[in-house]
């Protein structure tokens, strides 16, 4: 039997919603040991002087514990 631990995280992107969450995964990945799944719990767009500067994404990220 596992155990898992749920950690939440928040990235953000110039492009787009898809590149906030791949930049997050990615970083979550190299933090993080046993990643199993996640889930987008938010998305924000950032807007500056009337135009959008930035897609940002929290997410619950989900990893196994080691046993």
């Amino acid at each position: 039997m596992s155990v898992a631990r749920v950690t939440e995280i928040t990235a953000e992107s110039k492009k787009s919603f898809d590149d906030a969450i791949k930049t997050g995964i990615d970083r979550a990945c190299k933090t993080l040991k046993n990643v199993e799944g996640a889930w987008v719990q938010d998305q924000k767009i950032v807007i500056k002087k009337g135009k959008i500067a930035g897609y940002r994404v929290s997410m619950k990220v989900t990893f196994i514990l080691a046993d």
